[in-house]
């Protein structure tokens, strides 16, 4: 009996010490920097105004309305 109980203590470790919930945490964490990284870059690199009511966004120039 008693060494059954020690078998049991030993995979009874806490869950930051376990290799799974780290390997499922990964996944999303580095999601959500990668979106970060994406909105800053988006703001960072807005699309500017040509001249007033005109905006090209790519290789297309459009009016802006007022």
């Amino acid at each position: 009996m008693k060494g059954l109980k020690t078998v049991q203590t030993s995979k009874n470790k806490p869950w930051w010490k376990q290799r799974w919930p780290w390997l499922l945490i990964s996944g999303p964490a580095i999601v959500m920097v990668a979106c970060g990284v994406t909105i800053w870059l988006a703001y960072a690199n807005a699309d500017q105004p040509i001249r007033d009511g005109v905006m090209k966004q790519g290789l297309k120039v459009t009016e802006v309305p007022r």
